[in-house]
């Protein structure tokens, strides 16, 4: 069991169980940022740590099963039943805009009832903005 700390936040691996408290490493069965830098650290090679679905003879096994392409759509044979069935549209629709009964959660901003100030961009005085600035240079 290591510990691994990156960006100030700390991770737990354990190479035995192939797991890491960022979760990566067991959701995608290879080892995550985490696990490679202590595989790195300990010069073990990182074959033993990834699953088989990974490995190149069980890629080369994927494709050994030939795969056909269709054939032209007037070639298609369609049954009769399926042919004449009849599809409708769903019998609810849902109507447009936010639903009612769920107001917008708002933001910290608005919860502590700060605003922003708007300010020059020429200037960097508040109060306002570049159009009406009266403190640009004069063109000549």
């Amino acid at each position: 069991i290591y510990n691994v700390t990156d960006d100030g936040r700390s991770f737990v691996v354990c190479l035995k169980n192939k797991t890491c408290s960022y979760g990566k490493f067991q959701y995608e069965e290879i080892p995550c940022e985490h696990a490679w830098a202590v595989l790195k650290r300990k010069s073990l090679v990182a074959d033993g740590y990834c699953s088989d679905l990974y490995k190149p003879k069980t890629v080369l096994k994927i494709y050994e099963i030939p795969i056909y392409p269709l054939p032209d759509v007037a070639e298609w044979v369609i049954p009769e039943y399926i042919m004449y069935d009849e599809v409708r549209p769903p019998k609810f629709k849902r109507p447009p805009g936010r639903p009612k009964n769920k107001p917008r959660s708002k933001t910290k901003r608005e919860l502590l009832g700060l605003k922003g100030k708007h300010t020059c961009s020429t200037c960097g005085v508040a109060g306002h903005n570049r159009c009406s600035c009266r403190n640009r240079p004069q063109e000549v």
